[in-house]
């Protein structure tokens, strides 16, 4: 998976936004293959036009919980946005997850201006969904 810095240094260098909807194509392209019996109702992200699941894996090792995902779709533009989604989020704390303002990242990277009104409100509801996990984590930790 991408860093989401890395992400951030490609969108500075690709000023065209063909060339920057090409990229995100091929961010989807590098997400971890998710196995097809978890493309089911619970992992499917409501709020989003095209299909969108996301895994969520919780790795408990050294007491404090880490959130990990794995995610589809079945849009390629979209796929390459859940990719971007979970380089801001997967992989870390809950505490992390909540104190990272994707709508921001979002906005810095353009979206908010080249993304339809439904793919907007797609990557909200993505980011609903993992802030909402985050927040249940921390409840089961206390």
């Amino acid at each position: 998976m991408t860093a989401i810095d890395d992400i951030r240094d490609n969108f500075e260098l690709l000023e065209d936004w063909d060339d920057r909807y090409r990229y995100v194509i091929e961010l989807g392209r590098t997400l971890e293959p998710m196995p097809e019996e978890e493309h089911s109702a619970k992992n499917k992200v409501q709020g989003c036009v095209s299909q969108v699941w996301l895994q969520k894996l919780v790795d408990r090792g050294n007491g404090v919980p880490i959130l990990k995902y794995r995610g589809d779709s079945d849009a390629h533009i979209v796929r390459g946005l859940v990719a971007i989604v979970l380089a801001l989020y997967s992989g870390r704390t809950p505490q992390e997850i909540l104190a990272t303002d994707a709508l921001a990242v979002f906005n810095e990277f353009g979206f908010r201006d080249h993304l339809t009104p439904q793919r907007s409100n797609g990557l909200r509801s993505m980011v609903e969904r993992i802030k909402t996990d985050a927040k249940e984590a921390l409840a089961e930790a206390s």
